[in-house]
């Protein structure tokens, strides 16, 4: 069997995998992040252990004891200090976080050929610019840093004691020659640090480390391998199946994301557009990222006082898509593609008389379609083509949600069994293909079809109106 580790920004969940590719077990463990300054957002690295600890811990110690590997995934750009004695400066700055905003312009004005490098526009949301931050801003602790790892890649160094990483996370620092697979000399310097204080770097399947003696123990394992992991959309991409040139998937959760496998390296910088490695050897990656995706419910639902996202979304289904004025902008936290802007800011517009809770709610789920509508008219103007994808993520469960995307977005929808285990599934196949020697043909193979969902032509006309509105509004407002 083979345990797949994947650390969200809500929680760990852990995975148990058996020889014939189904899941047969699972533990969960919650996480909250803090926001100590308007747009700061940061996690406690122990609280991550602490709950992978308990995820691995929920599963049965039968499956435990049976498990040959251990792949890991997690939330992407998070910059965890770690000094000579392997221990953590301060709280992880995360993905979503929008503090470093001038640092981008800056490494872009230092590193004039950085988009070249690394295939990408500098954003806050990527490690380097934050390393840039505290360099400026906590010069004590920027002093002490002996390494900077990524938020699963800490997992890794209290599993192995090992320092290293895969090239898929790795390409969301904006340290990576992402073409060449390889620490940048040049961009590393643009934030004062060398290779010396960053990870080993490795294939999402080769072995990284062992698990120490004393986590075995705890977890009631063998000393086992440790793959190199990937990324959690990379992994969430190999628990699906999303491997060939041209295969896409949506992915809603807390952030959203629109992902299309590339045989080659294509990078569109300009447009906001993400082109990463995959976790697969000599394979790549192009993303429209929307920092607010499930997350955006969760708020709502607080607001209207009904609950959760599950209320939130059967509320939704009470009214017909697009049948009223309101409209809601999904930006909790800026947004990256196609805006690449922080300081965008969410809320609902066009409210009247005649607003309801249900309304509210309906707009909540159609405004995270448009923000996807756009991420995904990014990816065609960059020449991607994309008339199919598959979902994952917490928010594929609802049917009802899907139709507003596959109408928004006008592509065709799958729903897989199991769509929400995509990054921890992906992350058991790479330990599997660590071990193994198997190749992504064989393991990386689509789960069972559970539902399509076709775009419906009663909702085009208006959702189709409301699409237009939202963009002439966020048009204004992306100029401020």
């Amino acid at each position: 069997m083979f345990l797949g580790l994947d650390l969200g920004t809500s929680g760990v969940k852990a995975v148990v995998v058996d020889e014939d590719g189904k899941a047969v077990a699972q533990g969960l463990a919650p996480l909250t992040a803090s926001s100590p300054y308007t747009g700061w957002s940061e996690q406690d690295p122990s609280a991550w252990w602490h709950a992978a600890c308990e995820a691995v811990l929920a599963i049965d110690p039968e499956f435990r004891r049976a498990v040959r590997a251990i792949g890991l995934s997690g939330q992407m750009h998070g910059a965890t200090l770690i000094d000579e004695d392997h221990r953590v400066l301060r709280p992880a700055i995360l993905w979503n976080d929008g503090r470093s905003a001038a640092m981008c312009a800056q490494i872009e004005r230092e590193v004039p050929e950085s988009r070249a490098i690394t295939g990408n526009i500098a954003m806050p949301g990527f490690t380097a610019p934050k390393i840039a931050w505290v360099r400026e801003h906590e010069p004590d602790v920027f002093a002490q840093i002996h390494k900077v790892l990524l938020p699963k890649d800490y997992l890794r160094l209290c599993m192995t004691g090992a320092m290293a990483s895969d090239m898929s996370d790795s390409s969301g620092t904006l340290w990576l020659d992402v073409a060449k697979r390889a620490w940048s000399d040049e961009m590393l310097a643009a934030t004062g640090l060398t290779r010396k204080n960053m990870p080993d770097l490795f294939e999402g399947t080769e072995q990284s480390g062992v698990l120490l003696a004393d986590v075995a123990s705890a977890w009631g394992m063998d000393r086992v391998p440790v793959a190199g992991g990937g990324g959690d959309n990379a992994a969430g991409a190999v628990g699906i199946g999303v491997v060939e040139d041209g295969d896409a998937l949506l992915s809603l959760g807390t952030s959203g994301v629109t992902f299309v496998a590339t045989r080659d390296f294509r990078p569109n910088p300009d447009g906001a557009v993400h082109a990463f490695c995959h976790c697969l050897p000599d394979q790549w990656h192009q993303m429209a990222v929307h920092l607010s995706a499930a997350s955006c419910l969760d708020w709502a639902a607080r607001l209207l006082n009904i609950g959760g996202p599950g209320e939130l979304i059967a509320l939704a289904e009470t009214v017909t898509p697009g049948a009223g004025p309101e409209l809601f902008l999904p930006f909790l936290n800026g947004e990256r593609t196609p805006h690449n802007n922080e300081r965008l800011r969410a809320g609902w517009i066009g409210c009247d008389g005649s607003t309801t809770p249900a309304r509210l709610a309906s707009a909540v789920l159609e405004g995270i379609a448009f923000a996807h509508a756009d991420g995904l008219a990014a990816l065609r103007n960059a020449g991607t083509t994309v008339d199919r994808m598959t979902v994952i993520g917490g928010g594929s469960r609802s049917t009802h949600w899907g139709r507003i995307l596959a109408t928004s977005l006008d592509v065709t929808l799958d729903y897989l069994q199991d769509g929400e285990l995509g990054p921890s599934m992906g992350a058991s196949r790479l330990a599997r293909m660590c071990v193994t020697g198997e190749s992504p043909a064989t393991v990386c193979t689509r789960p069972a079809l559970h539902t399509t969902i076709e775009p419906d032509e009663s909702l085009h006309t208006a959702l189709g109106q409301k699409l237009w509105e939202y963009r002439r509004i966020v048009g204004v407002m992306d100029t401020f």
